[in-house]
């Protein structure tokens, strides 16, 4: 059989998604299920059939999803929906989108890692929760934040995307907020 021109091929587009909370273990193939349900439940078998998603790989803390050229902002806006994978709470934020993956992997080796919200050796006291900028440069101590009665400690920084954790042992629960959510507690 033979390879298909390029005038015959199917146009496809690579979005860049990285996952969060930083260092997530995630299974390819639980993703692309959770990704594939989320398309259909909000467009339909009809637009998932023409979107086509597909998680073509996982590296790292970044996700590569195929879909078909035209169809990229639609995926995106799935993609936003996804809250979680199995038994694991995540996020997808959109980095980029490209027609080729080597121009994603590009991307990924500009982007900087994130910035830990802590140093590598805190002094254990926890800070006054009223602290106005929560993730300005390395702070010397563990945040915690009081949020609704119970106790959360900062996980990751981005920019605005702020990921805290309740602290305890057993049921904690992550919430993803802005620095401005943050400022309001």
């Amino acid at each position: 059989m033979s390879v298909r021109p390029p005038t015959l091929r199917e146009n496809r587009r690579y979005i860049l998604a990285r996952v969060l909370p930083a260092g997530t273990l995630i299974d390819q193939k639980e993703l692309y299920y959770t990704i594939a349900d989320a398309v259909t439940s909000l467009w339909g078998d009809g637009m998932a059939a023409v979107i086509t998603p597909a998680v073509v790989a996982a590296e790292g803390d970044f996700v590569f999803i195929r879909c078909r050229r035209g169809t990229e902002r639609e995926l995106a806006i799935a993609l936003s929906t996804v809250t979680g994978c199995r038994e694991t709470r995540l996020a997808l934020r959109i980095l980029a989108t490209s027609g080729t993956m080597e121009s994603l992997r590009e991307r990924i080796r500009r982007t900087p890692p994130p910035q830990a919200p802590h140093a590598d050796e805190p002094s254990g006291e926890p800070e006054s929760p009223t602290h106005p900028e929560p993730c300005q440069g390395p702070p010397a101590t563990v945040r915690e934040y009081p949020i609704g009665g119970s106790v959360y400690t900062v996980a990751y920084c981005d920019g605005q995307k702020v990921d805290v954790i309740e602290k305890g042992f057993k049921n904690t629960h992550r919430l993803f907020l802005t620095r401005q959510d943050l400022e309001k507690f």
